[in-house]
């Protein structure tokens, strides 16, 4: 005789449970719509357990039960198909750029499409910690009034700082009182408001952001280098992001070694120093369109433009820029072996001349083949979008630990 109790079905654990419902909350993620063969086939589970699966994601907000498939006109024969679409409303996510100067918050839905956006600038006298802190609480909440969005739908803020940062989002204090300016405390303050967050170096996220929507797309190790006021580097070697133990593998602190670069000063901040020393100095040559412009209004984008007029003072500090440039590829394309630098930030949108040299001289300085080098085509929101896109992956991967505003009951 059978025992009856060996043909009863058993209780499905709570953490197998839990895993089934991640499998299929990844599917919809990556759908625009599903059935439940749909997840059967995915996942290996059986029908009436995608189901009761997709029932409770349901209920607990994250799916929308769609028109069966007749409605929809995919199905013609047999029982109608129900079909399930991830809520591309049930949250929202924030990526924040606090930069020295900027801070810019983008409010975006659970794929991705940008629902608000914000920014500030940070005036000599806002430098402080407390001041930081209020002016991005300012800037966040700026953004989502913006998009409609009341604070309690928002699951995660991810925060791009020029500071490194460890697992938990905290900058090592005691080595640069710069770091503590930068991340006042960010990961706690915004946990503290009921979010989950996450801290990130920014030229870590602007890896990110080229790896998802830029050139570092489909190449397996690039590096992006964040290059307006200061070098940052954010490296991607195998498909894999390098923080290094304490999250300081992208600081430029190196570049103090390096003969004829000597330090981590950016390409928009050499050029500004440049020419408005050689303005003070009287060392602009009169026939430059340079020459006439007020002290004030001299920078980098300005010495760009008369360099692309043809200027020959301004190809020459091109040239000063080139070199220095390229040594800082070098270096970096000899230490990890890249397929490609993105040159990245709003001072990418106005390099032609200066990558067109920069080759020219990289060229002289590596092994054949040197790496690709490449402006970015994201601008000034690089970092921003890497922000984002790294909320949303927090999201995905943690959903289950989160809830949802309109979860019932």
């Amino acid at each position: 005789m059978v025992n009856q109790s060996t043909t009863r079905a058993m209780p499905v654990p709570y953490s197998q449970r839990r895993s089934n419902a991640a499998a299929i909350l990844q599917l919809a993620w990556d759908v625009p719509a599903f059935t439940a063969s749909d997840g059967m086939r995915e996942t290996g589970l059986t029908r009436s357990t995608v189901i009761a699966l997709c029932d409770d994601l349901v209920e607990s907000g994250w799916l929308a039960e769609l028109a069966d498939a007749r409605a929809a006109g995919e199905y013609r024969k047999g029982r109608p198909a129900r079909r399930y679409a991830l809520r591309a409303d049930a949250g929202v996510v924030i990526g924040v750029d606090a930069g020295p100067h900027r801070i810019t918050a983008t409010v975006a839905d659970l794929f991705g499409a940008e629902l608000g956006h914000a920014v500030e600038h940070v005036s000599r006298d806002k430098a402080e910690s407390a001041d930081r802190m209020a002016l991005t609480d300012g800037v966040v909440d700026a953004a989502l009034t913006g998009a409609g969005i009341e604070a309690s739908r928002v699951l995660c803020i991810t925060l791009g700082v020029p500071a490194p940062t460890d697992l938990n989002g905290t900058s090592p204090a005691a080595e640069n009182a710069f770091w503590r300016v930068m991340n006042p405390g960010f990961a706690q303050h915004f946990v503290a408001r009921g979010w989950a967050a996450v801290v990130e170096n920014d030229a870590n996220l602007a890896a990110v952001a080229e790896g998802r929507l830029g050139a570092g797309a489909g190449v397996p190790s690039y590096i992006a280098l964040l290059s307006g006021e200061r070098f940052g580097a954010g490296y991607v070697v195998n498909g894999q992001l390098i923080r290094g133990t304490r999250g300081g593998a992208g600081e430029m602190r190196l570049l103090n070694l390096v003969e004829n670069v000597g330090s981590a000063d950016g390409i928009g901040a050499l050029l500004r120093d440049w020419v408005r020393t050689a303005k003070r100095s009287g060392n602009i040559p009169a026939g430059s369109v340079l020459h006439k412009c007020p002290l004030t209004n001299l920078d980098a984008p300005e010495v760009f433009q008369a360099a692309d007029g043809g200027d020959v003072y301004a190809v020459q500090l091109i040239d000063w820029m080139a070199e220095r440039l390229a040594r800082i590829c070098a270096i970096l394309a000899g230490l990890l072996d890249v397929d490609r630098i993105v040159i990245a930030g709003a001072v990418a949108e106005a390099i032609d001349l200066l990558l067109e040299r920069t080759l020219a001289r990289l060229a002289e300085l590596t092994h054949p083949p040197a790496p690709d080098v490449v402006a970015s085509k994201l601008g000034s929101d690089v970092v921003s979008a890497g922000a984002v896109t790294k909320a949303l992956a927090y999201t995905r991967d943690n959903a289950l630990d989160l809830v949802l505003e309109d979860a019932v009951g």
